[in-house]
Order: C-alpha cells, then sequence, then structure tokens
C-alpha cells in the first residue's frame, strides 16, 4: 500500500503519526512487558495478517483516543484534554538580572544560564565578587569589571554571575551528555572559540580554549548526533560545518566544506562591511535516521553528518527568508515513538521577504522601510522521500525574531516574543508581537492557533524563551542596540518574566500529577522503566496519560537549538505507577538530560530530570 502524501493525511484531519499508523508498522523494541500491574500489552488474539483489535483500557473498556498495541504497547494519543478558557498569566521573576538574555540554556542542574557580549561596553551589573575585574583581551585587556553572563535559579529567580572570557557575541551551543554547557564561535577573539561550563561546580566560571574550531563562527547553529557530538554549520562567511565531540575541549579540528550554505546566500557578493546573508542560525534539526536536516534562507537539504553527503535536496519554500536577520521560527513537532519507522516533521512560521533586510538596514538604504513581518508556515515530512511542503493555517498575525517553544503536552507548541515589521539587527524591527499564540498541530485546519494573554513588555531582538521543568516558560532579554540602553523606545530589558500556559489554569491544579522522587532517573536505550507518580485528578487510564521527554535548547536570535520532545509509548497505567520504554536509541534521543513530564488529559505536572543513554 503507498504512502499517502502530506496533503492527503491533512484531508483526512489526523494527527501525523496517527495517520502514519495506517501505512507504516514495524516491529517493536525495548525488553518484554513485565507481568505484573494493569499490563495493557496483549495482542488480544489478533491473528497474523489481520486488523489489530482495540486495546482495552484498564476497566475493561475501550480506548476513546486513537491506538495500537503493536508488539505489546499502545501508542499514546495526545488529546482527550480537559477544556479550559484560561488564556495564561504573565508574572515578574525578577525585576532587575542585570545582564540581557542574548544566549540562553537550561542546565540539569535547575540553572539557566545566559550572556551577551564581552566587547560592546558595561551590562549593568558587576562581577562578583567586589573588586573582581579582571583585564579583557576585548578590550585590549584594560580592566572589565561587569558582568556579561549569569546562572540563574529558575526556581527562586536568583542569581549569581559567571566570569566569561573571549567574545561569545551571536554564537551557539549544546550541552553535553554529562550536562555541562558548551557554547562555540561568536566573533572577534571568540570566533574559533569553544567555552564549557561545569554543571557539578555551583560555582564554576566559563573555560575557554581559543582558535580549536576549523573555521570561523558567527551565527552559526548547533545538532546533537547520536553520540553526543554535535555539528556545528553555517555562520557568516563560513559555508562549511565540522564536529565538536563529546565531553572533552581537546581535539582536532575539521572542516566539512557545505556549498549549500554558499548557494543559499543573498546576495552574492554584498560587498565590504555589507551583511544580509538570510541564511544565518541555519535551522538544524537530528532526523531520526541520524542524518540532519538543514534549512537555511528558503530551501532545505538532508546531508549525512560524518561525511558531507546530501542525502536529499527540498522543493524551494515560497514566501520569502525564513533565517537571520528575517528570522522566522522553527522546531521539529512531538514525535510519538511508534514501533519501527519513527516520523518526523518540521514547521517553519514567519520571517520576512527576501529584500526585508536591505529595505531597513543603514548600513544599505536612508529611506528606511520596516517590511510587514510573514504570517505564513509551511510543514514537511522529512522522513517521507515522497513529502513536499504543505501549506499550513495562517498565523493570526505576523511575527519575526519570534520563539517557538514545546509545551509538555505532546500536542502544543507555543509562539512568543518577537516583531510584526522589520528584521534582526540593531533598531531594524518595531510594532513588538506582545500575543503568545498556542500553536495546536494536530487540530483541524482552522482551529490550531488560538492568542493567549498579551504581555507589556517588548521581547525583540536578543530575547530569548524557554520551558521550565514546571511547565512555566521563562522570558528574557530584549536589547536591539549596540550598548545597553535603558532609556529608548524598546529599552534593553533587564526584567525576567514566567509566563503560565492554559493547562496551569488555577482551576485545574487539583489535576497536575505527582512524580515521585523514587520514580527511575536513568534511563537505558529501550528499556523499560517505572514512574511512581500520583493522579490526583484519578483514577487514570491510559487514554488520559501522555508521558513526553523533553530536551532542553540552547537558544538564540529566535532558534532553539536541538528542542525536540518525545511521546513514550505506554506499557502499565495504574493509579500509583506508569511502565514505559526508553527511546531506542541515539538516533532518537541524543544522550543525555532531559525533562520527563507526566501529563493526566492535558495538564501536565512538574517535570523531572532524567539522563538517556
Amino acid at each position: 500500500m503507498a504512502t499517502p502524501s502530506s496533503t492527503s493525511l491533512r484531508r483526512l484531519r489526523l494527527p501525523l503519526f496517527v495517520a502514519f499508523l495506517i501505512t507504516a508498522a514495524g516491529p517493536t523494541y525495548g525488553a518484554p512487558p513485565r507481568k505484573t500491574g494493569k499490563n495493557l500489552g496483549n495482542n488480544n488474539g489478533a491473528k497474523k495478517g489481520g486488523p489489530v483489535p482495540v486495546p482495552k483500557n484498564n476497566k475493561g473498556g475501550p480506548l476513546k483516543a486513537p491506538g495500537n498495541n503493536l508488539g505489546g504497547m499502545p501508542i499514546p494519543v495526545p488529546g482527550n484534554d480537559i477544556e479550559t478558557q484560561f488564556r495564561g498569566s504573565w508574572a515578574i521573576d525578577n525585576p532587575n538580572a542585570g545582564v540581557a538574555a542574548m544566549q540562553f540554556q537550561l542546565m540539569p542542574n535547575n540553572k539557566a544560564v545566559w550572556f551577551d557580549t564581552t566587547s560592546l561596553g558595561p551590562s549593568a551589573r558587576i562581577l562578583g565578587p567586589p573588586g573582581n575585574c579582571p583585564k579583557s583581551p576585548e578590550l585590549n585587556f584594560a580592566p572589565d569589571c561587569f558582568a556579561h553572563a549569569i546562572a540563574y535559579d529558575v526556581e527562586t529567580g536568583q542569581s549569581r554571575t559567571i566570569y566569561l572570557d573571549g567574545e561569545p557575541w551571536c554564537s551557539s551551543g549544546h550541552l553535553w551528555p554529562n550536562g555541562d554547557l558548551v557554547a562555540t564561535g561568536g566573533t572577534r577573539g571568540g570566533s574559533r572559540s569553544v567555552r564549557t561550563l561545569s554543571m557539578a561546580n555551583p560555582n564554576a566560571n566559563f573555560v575557554e580554549k581559543k582558535n580549536i574550531l576549523a573555521d570561523k563562527r558567527w551565527y552559526s547553529s548547533n545538532v546533537v548526533l547520536e553520540d553526543g557530538s554535535a555539528v556545528v554549520c553555517g555562520g557568516r562567511n563560513s559555508f562549511s560545518y565540522e564536529i565538536v565531540p563529546p565531553n572533552k575541549l581537546e581535539f582536532a579540528p575539521r572542516k566539512f566544506n557545505l556549498p549549500f550554505l554558499q548557494e543559499t546566500t543573498i546576495p552574492k557578493k554584498p560587498g565590504p562591511g555589507m551583511y544580509i546573508e538570510n541564511n544565518l542560525y541555519p535551522f538544524l534539526f537530528l532526523v531520526p535516521d541520524g542524518n540532519v536536516f538543514l534549512f537555511a534562507n528558503d530551501r532545505g537539504i538532508i546531508f549525512n553528518p560524518r561525511t558531507g553527503t546530501i542525502v536529499r535536496q527540498f522543493p524551494k519554500l515560497p514566501g520569502g527568508a525564513r533565517n537571520y536577520p528575517p528570522s522566522g521560527m522553527a522546531a521539529l513537532l512531538p514525535i510519538t515513538l511508534i514501533p519501527g519507522n519513527i516520523p518526523a516533521e518540521v514547521v517553519i512560521c514567519g520571517g520576512n521577504t527576501e529584500n526585508a533586510y536591505a529595505s531597513v538596514d543603514s548600513k544599505h538604504t536612508r529611506n528606511r522601510v520596516f517590511t510587514p513581518a510573514l504570517r505564513d508556515c509551511h510543514r514537511i515530512v522529512v522522513t517521507n522521500p515522497a513529502s513536499t511542503w504543505v501549506k499550513e493555517q495562517d498565523m493570526p498575525s505576523g511575527r519575526c525574531m519570534g520563539d517557538l517553544v514545546h509545551l509538555p503536552t505532546g500536542n502544543h507548541l507555543l509562539m512568543l516574543n518577537g516583531a510584526q515589521k522589520g528584521v534582526a539587527g540593531w533598531e531594524n524591527a518595531m510594532d513588538p508581537n506582545l500575543t503568545p499564540v498556542l500553536y495546536m498541530p494536530n487540530k483541524p485546519m482552522g482551529q490550531r492557533f488560538k492568542e493567549m494573554a498579551p504581555t507589556k513588555i517588548a521581547r525583540m531582538y536578543h530575547s530569548v524563551a524557554a520551558l521550565m521543568p514546571d511547565g512555566k516558560i521563562l522570558v528574557a532579554g530584549s536589547n536591539p542596540h549596540s550598548k545597553y540602553d535603558t532609556k529608548a523606545q524598546y529599552p534593553t530589558e533587564l526584567r525576567v518574566e514566567k509566563f503560565s500556559p492554559h493547562y496551569l489554569d488555577p482551576a485545574l491544579a487539583g489535576k497536575r500529577p505527582v512524580i515521585a522522587p523514587t520514580s527511575e532517573k536513568v534511563l537505558k536505550y529501550g528499556r523499560e522503566f517505572r514512574i511512581t507518580v500520583k493522579f490526583p485528578g484519578g483514577p487514570a487510564n491510559v487514554q488520559d496519560v501522555t508521558v513526553t521527554l523533553f530536551y532542553p535548547p540552547f537558544t538564540t536570535h529566535g532558534f532553539s537549538m536541538n528542542q525536540r520532545l518525545l511521546i513514550l509509548p505506554l506499557k502499565v497505567v495504574t493509579n500509583d505507577f506508569i511502565t514505559t520504554v526508553a527511546p531506542p536509541s541515539g538516533k532518537i534521543a541524543p544522550p543525555g538530560y532531559y525533562i520527563l513530564f507526566v501529563n493526566f488529559r492535558g495538564v501536565p505536572g512538574k517535570g523531572i530530570w532524567v539522563h538517556v543513554d
């Protein structure tokens, strides 16, 4: 039976992973099911070659949501959510963090680390302890008494300063499997640097290894591979990628030329000091076969990171430019871990026209025009060789420089931050987009976006947003100026906010699952594990429960590098524990730390950190 096209799947109005089950069923993975508890994984008398019977829930009745018990595991289908009219709420978490959030990473010790630049003047916070004024190589070795990086406790709102050497301006990053933060590239003396920050040491400063990268990496992107190493790709005038190994700073650099990055540069020869590109901070996603999907400007490819071989080229995405500086949003949609071939889909939204940067940037014009940001979205199934771009429902408003953040439910993402006119760059945007939008990719067309409660704080160039273990979204940053400026129309923003999404409706507080400390926290590929949990809103049936794993991304300039959310198969669900199965390999879940969430009818409990390898 032929695989239906993306368009035909959308006509069926089924979530991708449900439609995929119609045409693709493969062998199971993982250990055999335990015989204890309320095991939902039997074949109910299915005959070879016949249809798979509807699985039973733990009351003996049929599942309400579409499902499958291939290999003894029902396939979870997010849905059956408790309805709420709550549009979210905003709260100031810290009135002045002192350092603007340009680059951001949540670490497994619940410290959010963010940093900006070291060569463009003082921040609004003194580097601790008092009197600590190291000589800065970016300031001709003059003393620099100001902090340019902080570690922010996401539970208390308290923070400490971190010493940061070199110039990480517009750099990239990721987590090592051991939980340490890795920051790559930057500009000036930091363009070929790799910096690490220890997770284990509560007072750690960045450790920098200079001139170790094979190429300059300014506005590059990272993606972690199946063995914990990471591709560092692109950058201004760097038409190549390289691989940084895990857990060590000593390695021999090797550059892979990638002409595709040259081909997607606009214009080809802009002239001295005249940058446009449109393909900086390329979108990178690890595909379930171990290859990498790369999108730059208006088109994408899949390439083998070990050889540089292009495996597939995608057709041009119509409408405009999606990468920096037009700066659209992109995300790998939640991946459901079904047995056999695991489908993966990418969505790209917003950005601006190809000429939007040249129309507004002072280097290119004196008659500045702030072009309205794009409203369109497109999706593509990157694991289907026959797939093409499919037009998604338009967003309620145009958005560039926004953030597209996974929520723990497995069927929601959140769009927030950014502007409705202009592009990224100093003073190049206006009309901030203050209204978050809930994106529900599995809903019928016309019902996929819902506007939430607006903020009062403009978050444009150099702002960030990220999911926290408690289900809230931490939002920080915004500095569209070359130096800190708190008096401008869109000032350097030092306030830190948290947004509580719809599922944190106070009326749903009694529905949140509670994960016990006795739950297993070291997960091995393909092996089942147990979560000890209580369901205050119970009793819990399998159709009411979704278990998700979230990989915390490195976020900068509107792109959340390595962000992925996995929906795990359920083997046993009781009111006291859940038995599920870890991802099958590093191709699906690169080794490292994840946040595990248990959701009851779309209401997540507080997540816990687990390690997967």
